[in-house]
């Protein structure tokens, strides 16, 4: 299922003017506390490239999947710098470092036009994972998968491809963008928190998704261990994540696809599906925290038990702007929860930021983001969230007293 989308360069609308907070401010860093402590959002800079169209929008964002990592708001990012603006030798992708939430960035690695695909969908679905410690990095693109080590004392980086499938000399099921024997495109990824076996899928609008299975060399690469049973599905792999993601022997898998969620039994190798999700959903995020939550097209459902979802239906998200139109059946990009406190949800859509402090009963818009789609999330250790789209990176405190309503007495 797909919408059209605005290709890069492409000029965004102009955005209309927030209905109920303050402007949205580009401070320094000693003011970021005082915007967010204030319910303001906080424009996020210094992000690697060019700034020009959807350059600063952070597709992914990756943790250290060591449970024993000291900080937990260290955090990676990747972004995609492919606007038309820009020459076609200085395109590249980056991943970028920030020990602070998303409040400042350090770029770590430049991943050059040689490793990805711009003219097929590139920048808007690319996998990100980190190596515990963040000494590597391995991403997806539409030429395959690549491990990306960034050299000490040095700008340069060592960018290996990972062994994959390959476009097949036979004639496909559907026209492909591409020639046989190309590289299949990579999209989802997962790493064991020990950082010894990796899971990638790859299928982009192909009807046949493969997933493989990788182990660690001695020297750091990757060695494939062949191909696993894929899911009861032809639609393409859109999102991943193990049952408990700091198990280093993880005992089950989570698979989003173009039109379900199915659970992949890692002992037995046995596909079984999650009960509760409507037909053709597309399931573009998810998070385990307290159980099993789905970003989908068209909806959002939260755990209701062993291997079941409900879908939220009593929320009154904005679908339309210029209709104020509003309905459950949101478009739905990602959903993060909070790992402090899990009845605190944040999901992102095409119709921007929405937030929910009781379980996903009841929702609040956050209206002083740019009217523009965003596609991701990420809740840091004090509450604050880290928001990404097509407008650029946002911090946001939503759940601060500040922006909590509050009744005021008439004077007399």
């Amino acid at each position: 299922m797909a919408v059209p989308m605005m290709g890069r360069g492409q000029t965004p609308p102009p955005h209309t003017a927030a209905p109920n907070h303050a402007a949205v401010t580009d401070s320094s860093d000693d003011d970021v506390k005082n915007d967010l402590d204030s319910c303001r959002v906080h424009r996020v800079t210094g992000l690697p490239g060019s700034h020009q169209f959807a350059s600063d929008f952070i597709e992914t964002i990756a943790s250290d999947p060591d449970p024993g990592a000291n900080d937990p708001d260290v955090i990676w990012g990747l972004t995609a710098d492919l606007s038309n603006q820009v020459p076609s030798r200085d395109r590249a992708m980056y991943i970028s470092k920030s020990t602070n939430g998303g409040e400042t960035w350090t770029q770590v690695a430049r991943v050059d036009s040689r490793y990805f695909d711009a003219e097929i969908g590139e920048g808007l679905r690319n996998g990100l994972i980190v190596s515990p410690g963040g000494t590597y990095f391995v991403i997806t693109t539409q030429r395959g998968a690549f491990q990306v080590v960034p050299q000490p004392g040095s700008s340069e980086t060592l960018v290996k491809a990972i062994v994959g499938p390959r476009v097949p000399y036979l004639p496909p099921k559907l026209s492909v963008t591409k020639k046989a024997g190309d590289p299949v495109r990579a999209n989802v990824v997962g790493m064991t928190a020990d950082g010894r076996h990796l899971i990638i899928g790859y299928g982009y609008f192909d009807l046949d998704p493969k997933i493989f299975t990788y182990h660690q060399d001695k020297d750091g690469s990757w060695i494939e261990d062949g191909p696993i049973p894929s899911p009861p599905t032809e639609m393409d792999l859109l999102s991943m994540q193990f049952d408990d993601p700091e198990k280093t022997d993880p005992g089950f898998l989570y698979m989003g696809t173009g039109d379900q969620v199915y659970l992949l039994n890692l002992h037995t190798m046995k596909w079984s599906r999650i009960y509760g999700v409507g037909p053709d959903s597309a399931i573009h995020g998810m998070s385990v925290v307290g159980g099993l939550h789905l970003a989908a097209c068209w909806g959002i459902y939260n755990p209701s038990g062993p291997g079941t979802v409900r879908r939220v239906t009593n929320a009154r998200f904005l679908l339309h702007r210029t209709t104020d139109e509003t309905g459950s059946n949101i478009r739905a990009y990602s959903i993060d929860v909070d790992p402090a406190k899990p009845t605190r949800e944040v999901v992102t859509s095409l119709t921007g930021v929405y937030t929910s402090a009781d379980g996903g009963e009841t929702w609040r818009r956050v209206n002083d983001l740019p009217e523009e789609e965003f596609r991701s999330a990420h809740f840091n250790s004090d509450g604050t969230i880290l928001v990404s789209g097509i407008a650029g990176t946002f911090l946001v405190n939503p759940f601060s007293d500040a922006c909590t309503p509050h009744l005021k007495m008439r004077d007399k």
